[in-house]
């Protein structure tokens, strides 16, 4: 009996001792980049989640940047990884979409974002519902928005100004859930039985955390959160098709003619995914950015100065100063969209973007092998030294005669390639009104909060309160 135990634990040491030198030491065509793949399963989970406060690269990355180079190995919430931290590998990830990579994203954030969303799905069915939502928001739907949203900013602000204080990442992220909501769906928010934004609510607040789903954790109340707003839009969609409307004005409507065409590719849970990710994204990351905006312009003065005369200019050019933003104004906004990229630059709201490799992929002497997950790092772009001069400075000037409105291999705040962010035109209208009002007509001071937390993704958990004011002699008052 003894040589039998004797026997079995042995088999269970060299099993053991076997499976963790293969979890260490990954089979490859090639030579994989150095790096560590952490203990197995959970791989380097821990350390990729630990929360930061710098505007800087992320300690998980800087350090592995600093060990084993741009390039390199990691095991994240159970897969293999390849991190990017290289400006040229991942512009050649982006320009490869659906040839050598993918769009990708790990098993946890399928989970949340739903298996048939627009990230996980590829090429005529990736193209047609980018078209969807440029239907939506593209250049000429936008123009005839211009005045809404000039109205609805300029709404929110006067009441924020009667407020003692106001917290700006809310507040904005309210404002433009309403916005959107509305566009989407003919969401009213004031006067809707359902508070939908509370679902998000939940859900964003375990977005990016600990993949563990038990009760009590924020990844177990992310998913309730998705569930339910998923339910809500559900039943909006299915209230819909009960009562059709003459005129079609908003998304489910476009949803509605496209599910009756005969043969259509859209299913009714692609449009309910693509909804979900569309008010998310709508609201989520552009209260971030505005949010960063603000203190940025609170903390340097000669900015403020800067964007507030731009935008005087405007007003002092027009006939009538009080007519609505015509789209010829907002496209002449120079200074206001190099304040907005340098605001994303900083900012980095999204920590990593995945792919996947479709095939081994040769890189600098490194294969990255077919089947591992991909993450570019933005922030790594952002802060090259070797491209900005001084990356941790704040300044709007660094983008003085170069491209502002597009994506290269040094400026990902909105993607890169084929998937560069539809919603991109849309964010940018939102801050550019946002701004565009806020300075011409209104001072704030900051009260409290203001500091970030990274989990990696952005958050400010003390929030960003500030006093505001209306300017009382529009003419002469000077930014402060």
């Amino acid at each position: 009996m003894f040589p039998l135990v004797v026997s079995l634990i042995a088999i269970a040491i060299i099993s053991l001792t076997h499976w963790l030198f293969r979890w260490w030491n990954p089979k490859c065509n090639g030579t994989l980049p150095p790096g560590s793949m952490g203990w197995p399963l959970i791989g380097e989970t821990l350390q990729f989640f630990a929360p930061n406060t710098t505007f800087d690269i992320s300690p998980f990355v800087k350090q592995r940047m600093k060990r084993f180079g741009p390039v390199f190995k990691t095991s994240l919430v159970g897969r293999p990884i390849i991190v990017s931290a290289d400006p040229e590998l991942s512009h050649i990830i982006f320009q490869q979409e659906g040839q050598t990579f993918q769009s990708w994203y790990p098993d946890t954030f399928t989970e949340i974002f739903g298996k048939e969303n627009v990230g996980s799905l590829h090429g005529f069915m990736y193209k047609y519902l980018k078209n969807m939502v440029l239907s939506l928001f593209g250049p000429e739907s936008l123009k005839k928005m211009l005045p809404e949203v000039e109205d609805t900013v300029l709404r929110q602000l006067n009441q924020w100004s009667e407020l003692d204080t106001v917290e700006i990442k809310d507040a904005t992220a309210s404002m433009i859930f309403n916005l959107t909501a509305k566009k989407l769906i003919s969401h009213d928010a004031e006067n809707s039985p359902e508070n939908l934004r509370e679902s998000f609510v939940a859900f964003i607040k375990g977005l990016i955390s600990f993949p563990l789903n038990i009760p009590g954790t924020a990844y177990h109340k992310c998913l309730q959160g998705r569930n339910k707003a998923m339910k809500m839009l559900k039943k909006m969609l299915q209230e819909r098709r009960m009562m059709p409307r003459k005129q079609n004005t908003d998304f489910f409507d476009y949803v509605l003619i496209e599910l009756a065409k005969e043969g259509t590719p859209l299913t009714e849970g692609i449009a309910l995914d693509l909804m979900f990710v569309l008010l998310f994204a709508s609201f989520e990351t552009t209260s971030l950015a505005l949010t960063v905006a603000l203190k940025y312009l609170s903390d340097y003065p000669l900015v403020l100065q800067t964007l507030t005369e731009e935008h005087e200019a405007i007003l002092k050019r027009r006939e009538n100063p009080d007519s609505h933003l015509k789209w010829s104004e907002y496209k002449s906004m120079t200074f206001t969209f190099q304040f907005i990229n340098e605001t994303v630059r900083m900012a980095n709201i999204v920590p990593g973007i995945f792919r996947k490799a479709l095939r081994d992929v040769s890189y600098k002497g490194y294969t990255i092998p077919a089947g591992w997950g991909v993450m570019v790092c933005p922030p790594a772009v952002h802060l090259n030294p070797a491209r900005y001069e001084n990356p941790l400075d704040f300044n709007p000037w660094r983008w003085e005669g170069g491209e502002i409105n597009g994506a290269s291999k040094h400026f990902m705040a909105f993607g890169g390639g084929m998937r560069f962010c539809v919603g991109t035109d849309f964010t940018k209208v939102q801050m550019a009104v946002f701004l565009h009002c806020l300075v011409t007509k209104y001072r704030w001071n900051p009260v409290k909060g203001g500091n970030i937390v990274r989990t990696p993704g952005l958050q400010f958990p003390d929030g960003f309160h500030i006093q505001l004011a209306k300017k009382q002699n529009l003419s002469n008052d000077s930014p402060s």
